[in-house]
């Protein structure tokens, strides 16, 4: 837990502004981006502080693949089931604004506004799938 990053505020409920969503896993939190590149825009969040995503290893996959499916079970429960149509990705350091790992869970993505698509771009420079 670092105090100082908000995401860790948040996993621990200590932001009363930002409501968490319904999350099965309880080693994860998701919750709305305040800045959303889609009609649903989602961050999933480990509520054990982690680096960016430059600090994943190989034991992470297990990781980041609970953290995928949460965020499709959140798109379900949010009325959003065509999960062919879905962006998921993180950004890669130094275009991530916050240091603690989040997966960002975008639909739909052929929705996405112009900066949204160069924004979330598939496997560019900044942002990977």
């Amino acid at each position: 837990y670092d105090g100082k990053c908000v995401f860790c505020r948040i996993a621990r409920r200590e932001e009363p502004g930002t409501a968490l969503l319904h999350c099965e896993d309880e080693d994860l939190v998701c919750f709305r981006d305040i800045k959303p590149g889609a009609p649903h825009h989602y961050l999933v969040v480990p509520v054990k502080h982690m680096g960016n995503c430059k600090t994943l290893k190989t034991e992470h996959i297990p990781l980041v693949k609970r953290m995928m499916e949460v965020g499709k079970a959140v798109l379900q429960k949010n009325n959003f089931n065509d999960l062919s149509d879905v962006r998921m990705g993180f950004h890669w350091p130094p275009f991530c604004s916050i240091a603690h790992l989040h997966l960002h869970v975008l639909a739909p993505a052929s929705q996405l506004g112009f900066l949204s698509r160069i924004y979330y771009r598939i496997n560019s420079y900044w942002f990977i799938t």
